[in-house]
């Protein structure tokens, strides 16, 4: 198995790829908009430090529960997310074979789509974090992209999308041209204009 096909091996870059992208973030831009919806920067750092702890739980072989909003965090972002990353991957690592595939209601998964989703989610977000705060995307890793395009053109279903205000996760898919980098494409397929301004 190749570094690039090792969920876990990128689920660990995605999240340090995002580490760096906090650490780059000052709590002076809390307030700062994303291309989050109505999320603002504490907003969205908050959510990822709460994703942490509930993807850590479904590591471990529990049932994470989403019912309660996230609490927003309002300093020492790294510190914490840097935590709870490494809880997550060693968890993973200590959870078994994710090769194969596991019955779920109404067919079979494989056994590493919830890595999969995670490497998703923080690739995501991390190109939501970067726009919002100035960082460049040119430089995230490519390889984290294409696993979370992958997984999403196979999990994102039309029933998902929608407007946030009935409560949809995410928006409608942006049309992004081939040749777009990586990122720029992720983030139009998981409903970002890559184009638009980030603006209150």
């Amino acid at each position: 198995m190749t570094a690039a096909d090792d969920p876990i091996d990128l689920l660990s870059r995605a999240l340090a790829q995002t580490a760096g992208l906090i650490d780059g973030t000052g709590v002076e831009l809390a307030a700062h908009p994303t291309p989050c919806r109505s999320w603002d920067v504490g907003d969205l750092v908050s959510h990822l430090l709460f994703d942490l702890r509930q993807f850590t739980v479904r590591a471990r072989g529990g049932q994470p529960d989403w019912s309660q909003p996230f609490e927003r965090v309002e300093e020492d972002w790294l510190h914490a997310f840097e935590a709870g990353a490494a809880e997550l991957v060693e968890a993973w690592r200590a959870a078994g074979d994710l090769t194969g595939t596991l019955e779920v209601p109404g067919g079979t998964l494989p056994r590493r789509f919830p890595v999969d989703q995670q490497i998703a989610e923080f690739a995501v977000h991390g190109w939501d974090l970067a726009r919002a705060t100035g960082q460049s995307t040119s430089g995230l890793d490519h390889e984290v992209a294409a696993a979370a395009l992958a997984w999403a053109h196979g999990a994102l279903k039309p029933e998902y999308r929608g407007d946030e205000a009935d409560h949809h996760a995410f928006g409608p898919e942006v049309a992004a041209p081939e040749d777009a980098p990586p990122y720029d494409r992720l983030a139009a397929y998981f409903g970002r204009d890559p184009q638009a301004p980030v603006s209150a």
